[in-house]
């Protein structure tokens, strides 16, 4: 199972990070170790000192596939959800300093969080303009978002992928954060919703 995840996928991300906009999309990806999900708390790793959240829509992978066309991507999907990417924020600083790969910053344990996976019973084509999301930090709103957002859609991320790695059934795929990222710190509580519909609620240890 790979966790693929896409980065600078919303423009005022870009922006409140000082990025560049992308030319194709921004690729990286986690370990199966990585995944963290039935809402167990999130422990922060006591070699970094800034970890920040970042939710992200999920999709998972409902058969296999390469070379997928654009037309034909939604048909591979089989659930989605919302999750965070937690990102250790001054290691990934200094790996950028150095130009050197984000692993360290991006895939240690737990760093992938997904809620509660909901089955697509509908046409994702026409069902993805209704996944607004929102997380909230300790009871308040840090980040929303919407898949009309995102700089590339689903349908391009899945095209682009699979031009160089197989889909697998069960591979999860993060579609980027919207702006609003931030720290977390011992006691705070991270819950989590698409369409007003709670996908995760845990606590930050």
């Amino acid at each position: 199972m790979k966790i693929i995840c896409i980065g600078r996928n919303y423009s005022a991300h870009i922006s409140e990070l000082g990025n560049e906009l992308p030319e194709s999309p921004v690729i990286f990806m986690k370990p199966e170790t990585a995944l963290l999900r039935e809402n167990k708390p999130f422990y922060i790793p006591e070699w970094t000192q800034d970890v920040h959240y970042e939710a992200e829509l999920v999709f998972r992978i409902g058969k296999n596939g390469k070379y997928i066309a654009e037309k034909h991507a939604f048909s591979y999907v089989s659930h989605y959800t919302l999750g965070v990417d937690f990102t250790a924020r001054d290691r990934q600083s200094y790996l950028k300093e150095k130009r050197l790969p984000w692993e360290l910053s991006k895939a240690f344990d737990g760093s992938a969080v997904i809620g509660e996976l909901q089955q697509v019973t509908t046409k994702l084509p026409l069902y993805l303009p209704g996944l607004d999301f929102s997380m909230e930090l300790n009871g308040k709103e840090v980040q929303q978002g919407n898949p009309d957002q995102m700089i590339y859609s689903l349908e391009k991320i899945i095209a682009f992928v699979s031009q160089y790695f197989t889909l697998k059934i069960g591979d999860l795929i993060f579609t980027g954060t919207p702006e609003g990222v931030g720290k977390v710190s011992a006691g705070d509580v991270l819950r989590g919703s698409i369409s007003a519909r709670e996908m995760f609620n845990f606590k930050i240890k």
